[in-house]
């Protein structure tokens, strides 16, 4: 298969891997791998069909390369994809370890890939259950729903189903992948309405999350994580996490915080609270960890 190729230089340092690696699920992850060379390859869903896209740097350069039915239209967001729009100024990050992160980081971005699907899909699976058990069902709905990836990505590599694939699933399909009775139903909801949650890209911030919010299913939690990937978002928070409020606190603050305390003390820094999250999340700090960890229920077995 023949594929497409176009070369972006950047205006300012990007880091291909940090950067994207809010799209990865885990070191399973069928959508996103790392190959020997060090080029990162990624699937996506778009309006035209599949498509792969292999990135790497070549002196100041990004070098794209692309496959599938959707290779031009994966190729013209790859700039967006890698922060082209994302605007860090105004962000004076607290001291410390906030601003340590920051200048080791410079090439740090928050992606925009204008692609609402791959990253709502993602969001759904993670409700209410552990990290391990999304990103599991995520493997397994890409391995038994989705398609292989075009051209010559590495091995196994896959891209997760389309909303109409994903609506003709029989019932024993969703039980084998471990997706539960409330996602499944959002994840419908949600594949009923795709072509209009697309729409939501091109919207004001909170019309576009209002528009996420509609479907049954889909709360604050969800759209975030949403607007956070697919519209570059820099500002909105996942309310309603399970460890982010305390992950938050223990860094600002030195004790956990629920979510009216993380709102209020990243308050001072809008409209880059996620920007804020993002340079935590990098810096490699790790809250401390008391009692048991949230267990793993396999919705298999019920």
């Amino acid at each position: 298969m023949t594929g497409r190729t176009s070369t972006w230089r950047p205006d300012r340092p990007v880091d291909i891997l940090r950067t994207l690696t809010p799209l990865h699920r885990g070191a399973g992850d069928p959508t996103f791998r790392i190959d020997p060379a060090g080029a990162l390859w990624r699937t996506t869903t778009t309006p035209h069909g599949p498509a792969t896209v292999r990135l790497s740097r070549s002196g100041g350069d990004v070098v794209a390369s692309s496959w599938g039915a959707g290779a031009e239209c994966a190729l013209a967001g790859v700039p967006e994809a890698l922060g082209a729009r994302d605007d860090w100024t105004g962000l004076r990050p607290p001291p410390g370890r906030f601003t340590d992160t920051w200048r080791r980081n410079p090439g740090l971005r928050i992606p925009r890939t204008g692609r609402v699907w791959d990253v709502l899909l993602a969001a759904i699976l993670e409700q209410r259950v552990t990290g391990k058990e999304a990103r599991r069902s995520w493997r397994e709905l890409a391995a038994v729903a989705g398609t292989a990836a075009p051209g010559p990505a590495p091995a196994g590599m896959r891209v997760v189903p389309t909303p109409s694939e994903l609506r003709r699933l029989p019932d024993w399909t969703w039980h084998r992948c471990g997706v539960d009775g409330a996602r499944r139903r959002a994840l419908l909801a949600a594949a009923a309405v795709a072509d209009r949650m697309e729409e939501a890209v091109d919207l004001p911030r909170e019309a576009a999350l209002a528009r996420l919010r509609v479907i049954p299913g889909v709360g604050e939690w969800t759209a975030a994580e949403v607007a956070q990937r697919a519209f570059g978002d820099g500002d909105t928070l996942s309310v309603g996490d399970y460890h982010l409020a305390a992950f938050v606190g223990w860094a600002l603050v030195g004790h956990p915080l629920d979510d009216t305390g993380m709102l209020d003390v990243l308050a001072p820094y809008r409209p880059h609270r996620y920007r804020l999250v993002r340079l935590l999340e990098v810096s490699g700090f790790a809250k401390p960890r008391f009692g048991p960890r949230m267990s793993v229920l396999d919705y298999r077995k019920l």
